[in-house]
């Protein structure tokens, strides 16, 4: 697949996660760290505009002069930009608009990647095609919240279904030793991926497959919540102010639990792997067991034994640069190295995850407190 048709492909599946959607699910921002689904397919066009049109294209227009503004995330060397979390008050411009935005700059880059474009252009595509993968699967988190925090707990389709994880608990043993991480290859990578280096690993133990459903109930029902010689203090008090009993999505009625899924309210499978859990609970559960999360490095080590890829694992490693890290200049430098501070590393992928984004080098990083992601907990012996 050459670069216009993997650019058109990317494009229309952003549209096709929105299908489902009506109109007014489009606009309503929840909490701060969803956006709405009109805000992600106006700021995926803006990069493209922004970062490629208006640089790198003879006589380019853009398409309106207040859309630089209020569709830039956070790129100070971009110019202002609208706040965070005032996104779910924009009723202007309008979701016909939007889409109106971005078949103008689709069109624009096709026509770009058409006339023999340059390697700086081609090199800003291939990040503007990761940028909007990326987006893609924050998509699918901020539909789900924005659905699934509704009283009627709306059905949109069966989409994104998990399995059941029914092998034998085993553990892996990974020997002692000196380790390269780090991505290795031409293929496109994230800045945070890099440089390859090495670390040291002592000997472990790693569990082939992620808790279930089924032992979390065990942990909340011997009073996990309740025991505060689990949790990190920080997160002690996070689960008491927020009220935390329970997974995000989860509900107690009629005398049993259920959780919410695109496909609506259903019962919880307890053979799935458990999600939607911050590090503050995934910690927790492992000091419950007698166990601990994986540090990222261990996790990437030991990734080639198990198989991965249903939900995004929670490390203990807090999210760093690699020895010998370097930030780009400009705008790009803004992709990554500036949120390395107060956030903690997940590896693997998740059931959302864009295909191109499985890789065992992949960082993702959020805080600790984040529960919308698809997360789960794969555990270590001690």
């Amino acid at each position: 697949m050459n670069i216009i048709e993997k650019f058109i492909q990317v494009r229309e599946q952003t549209e096709a996660l929105c299908n489902p959607l009506e109109t007014e699910d489009y606009v309503v921002q929840p909490v701060t760290d969803v956006s709405p689904p009109k805000w992600h397919l106006a700021h995926t066009t803006w990069f493209w505009e922004q970062f490629i049109l208006v640089k790198h294209l003879k006589n380019y227009k853009e398409f309106h002069p207040d859309f630089a503004f209020l569709f830039n995330s956070y790129y100070n060397n971009m110019g202002k930009r609208s706040l965070r979390h005032d996104r779910g008050f924009m009723t202007r411009p309008t979701v016909a608009k939007v889409y109106e935005y971005r078949k103008y700059v689709t069109g624009a880059i096709s026509k770009l990647l058409e006339n023999d474009p340059s390697d700086e252009v081609l090199k800003l595509a291939e990040t503007g095609i990761n940028h909007e993968q990326q987006h893609q699967e924050l998509l699918a988190y901020d539909i789900k919240f924005i659905l699934g925090t509704q009283p009627t707990f709306p059905a949109i389709g069966d989409f994104f279904k998990l399995q059941k994880e029914t092998q034998d608990q085993e553990w892996i043993s990974v020997s002692e030793g000196v380790y390269e991480i780090g991505h290795k290859g031409k293929d496109f990578c994230f800045d945070n991926e890099l440089p390859v280096h090495k670390v040291y690993s002592g000997d472990f133990e790693i569990s082939n497959r992620l808790v279930t459903n089924a032992e979390y109930l065990e942990f909340m029902e011997d009073g996990g919540y309740d025991n505060f010689n689990l949790w990190h203090d920080e997160g002690w008090h996070f689960v008491q102010d927020n009220k935390i009993e329970h997974p995000l999505y989860w509900h107690f009625i009629e005398g049993e639990w259920r959780t919410y899924t695109f496909n609506g309210l259903e019962k919880i499978n307890p053979d799935l792997p458990v999600s939607h859990i911050s590090m503050y609970e995934a910690f927790a559960f492992a000091a419950w067991k007698g166990r601990r999360l994986p540090t990222e490095f261990e996790w990437e080590i030991a990734a080639q034994k198990f198989n991965w890829g249903q939900l995004w694992e929670w490390t203990i490693s807090a999210y760093l640069p690699y020895p010998g890290f370097v930030t780009e200049d400009g705008a790009l430098g803004e992709y990554n190295g500036k949120f390395m501070i107060n956030q903690m590393v997940l590896r693997g992928a998740s059931v959302v995850t864009p295909k191109e984004h499985e890789r065992t080098t992949y960082r993702n990083f959020f805080h600790a407190s984040g529960r919308w992601i698809y997360s789960g907990i794969r555990l270590v012996k001690k």
